[in-house]
């Protein structure tokens, strides 16, 4: 299990940017399937795993509950929650209109120095997508999403984003299990790129609706296999 020295490797110093480190570890190893649907999160252990008090933890674990990804109760504690396939197609739903309008934004304004870290990005993502290396693959990809929508030039639009995205992106991972949604999604990247390459905002906007709209109906065909 990772600690949060693999995530981070300056420790923040203040009480508030330590529980949402915390959250971030731990909002990671949702994502990635370490805690599984019905885990329980406890306190006590956190904190000794991760050499810290329990105030920052327990902090953390209001932030997850905010996100959506946990329950809290006297009974039994933190547990990690699990969506169902009409939720999934729902969420995507929502994150499939958001970011097709953050890219169709970008597509209209990108300069040359964006270009060129969004490239980047998507160099290295294939690289990693090559190497069958999917942990990293699936990081830059959710790093690439985020840009896109960082980038559009929409606080309102960044906002609703981050406030959805966390359990969004627990399906996303899901999807990138699949080898034929995989090699799709790549497909859909490229695309996408060609698109801001062009300045495109028509193209950029309909691939990137079309890429999150079948990223949610492949979440929701895993979930309704499990289910």
């Amino acid at each position: 299990m990772n600690t949060p020295l693999d995530h981070e490797a300056i420790q923040p110093d203040t009480p508030t940017a330590i529980a949402e480190w915390v959250a971030d570890v731990l909002r990671d190893r949702i994502v990635k399937g370490v805690y599984p649907p019905g885990s329980r999160l406890v306190e006590r252990k956190i904190s000794a795993e991760l050499d810290l008090s329990r105030t920052p933890v327990r902090e953390a674990l209001k932030l997850l509950h905010a996100d959506g990804l946990i329950s809290i109760s006297r009974n039994k504690g933190a547990q990690v929650l699990q969506y169902g396939a009409d939720e999934a197609l729902a969420l995507f739903e929502i994150i499939a209109a958001i970011e097709s309008l953050a890219a169709e934004r970008l597509a209209r304004t990108i300069d040359a120095a964006t270009l060129d870290e969004i490239e980047e990005m998507h160099a290295r993502m294939l690289m990693y997508h090559k190497v069958g290396n999917h942990t990293d693959y699936f990081d830059m990809n959710s790093e690439i999403h985020d840009f896109i929508v960082q980038r559009c030039g929409n606080e309102i639009v960044e906002d609703t984003h981050r406030r959805l995205i966390a359990r969004a992106r627990r399906g996303r991972y899901l999807a990138i299990m699949r080898p034929d949604r995989l090699e799709q999604a790549v497909g859909e990247h490229e695309t996408l790129m060609e698109a801001l390459r062009a300045r495109d905002p028509e193209a950029a906007a309909r691939v990137w609706r079309q890429h999150l709209t079948h990223t949610g109906e492949t979440v929701a065909s895993v979930l309704a296999e499990e289910g």
